[in-house]
């Protein structure tokens, strides 16, 4: 199908999310990509995490951009050659990009019972108000928040448990603030979140 989604937070902010119903070759036909992105298509094993991929690229399309128009540095993280911040999320049938003048971090992930038994792993403060009704999506709202500053962290070497805080917050608040809080990094965002059909969609900006 075409755009899900398409989120404006503020006039230098979009999120696009796209549903992923179409085939490998549905996508593929559509796109012009580069010799880089064709050797990644290729050597990825995974039908889903192709089509994850050329989703992508179907919403820097949406965006106004081309296949050419993203790179990625060394340390992994996306860029947009005019300057602009990018960051990207997929995950099974969805995938989100968000766009913006300053950092910038997306994260979409499916609500599963897994994330119950790795809480202790990535979850300290939050315990405090975390409750039992719908305790997978809140879980999962705070994997994601953390998610998405991860990706804002310019250096990585992050714990998700130690370095990156989330303030209190319930579903129905729809936003909360977290915290990079590392050696002398220490900044606070905005996190936004909702559910679509069954995934937790979260992004971070200032």
């Amino acid at each position: 199908m075409p755009l899900f989604k398409t989120i404006k937070p503020n006039k230098h902010t979009t999120i696009l999310v796209w549903k992923i119903d179409e085939s490998f070759d549905a996508l593929f036909s559509a796109l012009v990509l580069n010799e880089r992105s064709l050797q990644r298509i290729n050597s990825m094993k995974s039908e889903l995490h192709q089509r994850g991929f050329l989703s992508v690229r179907h919403l820097l399309k949406e965006a106004g951009y081309s296949d050419a128009d993203l790179f990625y540095t060394s340390d992994g993280k996306p860029h947009l050659k005019d300057g602009k911040r990018i960051s990207i999320t997929h995950s099974y049938n969805f995938s989100g990009i968000i766009i913006g003048d300053s950092s910038v971090g997306i994260d979409i992930e499916k609500n599963r019972d897994k994330i119950l038994r790795i809480a202790s792993k990535f979850v300290d403060n939050e315990n405090e108000f975390l409750v039992e009704e719908k305790l997978i999506e809140q879980l999962t709202v705070i994997w994601g928040a953390k998610e998405s500053l991860y990706k804002i962290h310019p250096d990585g070497g992050l714990l998700f448990k130690q370095h990156l805080p989330i303030e209190p917050f319930k579903l129905s608040d729809g936003q909360t603030k977290g915290w990079i809080k590392k050696d002398n990094y220490y900044e606070n965002y905005n996190l936004f979140f909702e559910q679509i059909e069954g995934f937790t969609l979260v992004y971070a900006m200032n």
